[in-house]
């Protein structure tokens, strides 16, 4: 009879300690759901109070959570230091702690794997590409009944091996995903995965543009043909076009470019109104997004600056830049992603050779600074974007007529980069630093010019950069006295820079032309020359051609007795030459101006006032 009992008197104590664990947990539930919704609270704050963010999710542990709930709450730890701090470790230790417990418990995949993803992304930026690959490589294989993650897990070990210069693998990686799409029903990522296939595959074999175009109209069936919802879609044609217009501007092809940017721009316009969860996908693997559509309206204004840039449009390009930094400033309180440190500063890099041109040498000092500024705080910024760092020093150096400077920080650049086309631009401007210097350096600056010969073996398929090439040696020509063989450079650069609308190459190479016909005595065909030159550097507006038009129409003038004329040009001259020494003296007496020495190691931290080096602007008057 007892023994009868005793299993109700067992089920009964079974019940209330079930009872009791249930209450425990909802009571766990309502704290953790407390903590977390402050959390939040004070993450997305305006301005974000991150600190109290991260005391309120450090407060969960002294409870002693279930396993999941400390899971996610290392992974929730990890991602808001990562993004919002500098402190690297502590994020690493969280994102490690929520790495190992998420592959402990089952079913536990968005935690294992985003933990995952952000601990390889946090590597990467530590310039730790060895511990981040392994890391990817073991999601990868675990993932593959998670259809969004094992695509995004793949695409990111794509990226490493893209970044490494290793597109072998990276094209093998975006095949496995690609055909993955394809077994798992989503057409959406398989188009888009086949996109970036195609397009890492010509930069792989180093196909020349007319071998590029086929891959390119194969690309666009590829994405007009598949029938999803519309934001899907739209997001694939701004997938599409963005990598068409920077393969257009890679090549240096400004005017061919512009119907593609011109459906780029309405095609943001059309995203932009449409809702992210207007339709959500049935299938796991087609909530795949290649970017936010916040992000993709920065990186539509970057295309846009590049083309206003390479174009000559500066003013426009000024306009697009200011846009899109107001956008990444809001981006950035919320969303501290590494991509968006990169778009700032291919922003900045972009807008500093506008400043260069248009004769604000100390802006574009003070934002050189600020470039160095960020890539102090990612190891892995500074190591994309070091060459690039030096160049534009280079191109600053030229500009306050600092040569010697100038040549170190190309020769900087040059060691730093194995980029071909920025290699092929640091050449060239090496090439017309050493042509100003004279006869210092002759056998340097004949073997530069043999490897950047335009007319035999040019190092890149590049249409600016061949022009440019020509240019450079017209200027050698004419420093040599071989007027006639300099002119027929010039004018194949005017062949070249008009049938592409490459106006400040079209410039330079007019006021330089002019320059030689005024040498030559031919005053008329000279003023041919120098009079668009100048219409044109007005309409840039680049300040050193306008200094040089504006003096070479003062002596044409005086030669053909046109006082007046004279008197007006002499007059505009001596506006250009105040402008330019005015804003000379101001960057060189910036603490900035003391970066002009760097040459190795991380960009400096702090700089010296001092009242600036004895440069002369005698070369540009």
């Amino acid at each position: 009879f007892r023994k009868r009992d005793a299993g109700p008197s067992r089920a009964a104590a079974a019940a209330q300690a079930a009872a009791a664990q249930a209450a425990q947990a909802e009571a766990a539930d309502s704290w953790y759901l407390a903590l977390l919704g402050f959390a939040e609270h004070f993450r997305t704050s305006s301005p974000p109070k991150i600190r109290l963010c991260v005391h309120c999710l450090q407060a969960v542990f002294p409870f002693k959570p279930p396993q999941r709930i400390e899971a996610r709450t290392h992974l929730q730890l990890g991602s808001v230091l990562y993004h919002h701090t500098k402190n690297s470790e502590q994020a690493r230790s969280h994102l490690e702690k929520a790495v190992s417990a998420g592959r402990a418990i089952p079913q536990f995949e968005d935690v294992k794997f985003e933990a995952a993803s952000l601990l390889s992304e946090l590597y990467c930026q530590e310039n730790s590409v060895d511990a981040a690959k392994p890391l990817l490589r073991k999601a990868i294989q675990i993932s593959q009944q998670t259809p969004y993650w094992h695509c995004r897990l793949l695409f990111q070990l794509a990226q490493l091996h893209t970044l490494e210069k290793d597109l072998v693998s990276a094209c093998d990686l975006l095949g496995v995903g690609a055909e993955y799409a394809r077994v798992v029903g989503s057409e959406y990522t398989r188009r888009g995965l086949a996109i970036l296939v195609q397009d890492k595959s010509q930069k792989w074999h180093f196909r020349p543009s007319t071998e590029v175009h086929p891959l390119l109209t194969l690309c666009g069936q590829i994405v007009e043909n598949w029938q999803g919802n519309p934001i899907q879609k739209e997001s694939l044609r701004v997938f599409f076009l963005v990598l068409q217009v920077t393969h257009y501007l890679d090549a240096g092809q400004v005017k061919s470019v512009k119907p593609c940017l011109k459906q780029l721009q309405q095609c943001i316009q059309t995203i932009s109104t449409l809702h992210d969860d207007e339709i959500l996908p049935s299938n796991p693997a087609d909530l795949f997004h290649w970017l936010p559509k916040e992000h993709m309206c920065v990186l539509v204004y970057l295309v846009t600056v590049m083309h206003s840039m390479q174009a000559g449009y500066l003013e426009k390009a000024q306009k697009y830049t200011d846009k899109a930094l107001m956008q990444l400033e809001k981006l950035k309180m919320l969303d501290c992603s590494p991509i968006l440190s990169s778009f700032q500063v291919i922003l900045l890099e972009h807008i500093i050779m506008c400043r260069l041109v248009t004769g604000h040498k100390a802006t574009a000092l003070q934002e050189i600074s600020q470039v160095c500024q960020l890539c102090q705080q990612s190891p892995r910024l500074f190591s994309n974007h070091a060459a690039q760092l030096h160049t534009l020093l280079g191109l600053y150096c030229v500009s306050v007529n600092c040569m010697d400077n100038a040549e170190a920080q190309f020769t900087t650049a040059l060691r730093l980069t194995n980029h071909q086309e920025l290699w092929a631009f640091i050449v060239t401007n090496l090439a017309s630093v050493y042509i100003r210097e004279g006869n210092r350096h002759q056998e340097v600056l004949y073997s530069l010019l043999e490897r950047i010969n335009p007319d035999h073996s040019f190092p890149v398929s590049s249409h600016c950069l061949r022009a440019a090439a020509f240019y450079v040696r017209g200027l050698f020509s004419f420093f040599q006295g071989r007027y006639n063989e300099a002119k027929r450079f010039l004018r194949e650069t005017l062949k070249m820079s008009n049938a592409e609308d490459l106006n400040r190459l079209t410039a330079c190479s007019l006021v330089l032309l002019g320059h030689i016909f005024y040498v030559l005595g031919n005053h008329r065909e000279s003023n041919n020359m120098v009079v668009p030159a100048m219409q044109l550097a007005s309409k840039i507006p680049d300040m050193s051609v306008q200094l040089w038009s504006s003096a070479l129409l003062r002596d044409l003038n005086k030669a053909c007795g046109n006082a007046m004329d004279a008197h007006e040009a002499a007059q505009m001259h001596q506006n250009f030459s105040q402008q330019l020494l005015q804003d000379h003296i101001e960057a060189c007496s910036l603490p900035e101006h003391n970066l002009i020495t760097w040459t190795d190691g991380p960009p400096p931290v702090q700089f010296q006032a001092q009242n600036g080096p004895n440069t002369s602007l005698a070369s540009l008057l």
